[in-house]
């Protein structure tokens, strides 16, 4: 007999506690961006995005973490690694970017991607080689004043320290170049 009052005890005191908070949403992200804390993370992560129902582009990570709760500039962070597969003339054309952190920020559509960064062009089979690669969302380019390596459709090897191109590794604008790079007059 006393087991059940004591069980009518823990009852009532946690529906007392559970309609006693009174926490809102915008307390609790302003606490999580005082201490530094993400408002979200999502383990293994998965992410496709559509345009008018097709498919534009995925996002695969093991680990992301949302900083949206930051007033001047929120943004995700990636800290084991991102891969991103943008497809474009539906599917058969792709560029595959990956990297062992990044950095992307919501407001500005600006991502930094560090370490082993590689894009690789699945159509003119390009592939990019870098330490740090900025991505202007919006503008479809590429940034990096790191060292480079660039292996284009003929086999042309470029090695340099900066670089600039579309998002595509399309026309680009190699700084402080040597390599092998052949060309045509017109």
């Amino acid at each position: 007999m006393e087991f059940k009052n004591i069980i009518k005890s823990i009852v009532v005191a946690l529906t007392a506690m559970l309609f006693s908070c009174s926490n809102n949403t915008q307390e609790v992200r302003d606490f999580l961006a005082d201490k530094n804390l993400p408002v979200g993370k999502a383990k293994d992560a998965y992410h496709v995005y559509k345009d008018s129902g097709r498919i534009t582009s995925k996002l695969i990570t093991p680990l992301m973490l949302d900083y949206s709760n930051r007033k001047q500039h929120p943004y995700s962070e990636f800290p084991e690694g991102i891969k991103i597969i943008n497809f474009k003339n539906n599917g058969a054309d792709s560029v595959t970017i990956t990297g062992d952190y990044a950095l992307n920020y919501s407001r500005t559509s600006i991502s930094e991607i560090v370490g082993n960064v590689v894009v690789l062009n699945h159509t003119d089979k390009s592939k990019l080689e870098t330490e740090q690669l900025f991505w202007d969302e919006k503008e479809k380019y590429f940034i990096s004043e790191k060292k480079f390596m660039l292996t284009t459709e003929n086999l042309d090897t470029i090695i340099g320290v900066g670089f600039e191109s579309k998002d595509d590794l399309t026309k680009h604008l190699a700084k402080k170049t040597i390599g092998r790079i052949k060309t045509k007059e017109e």
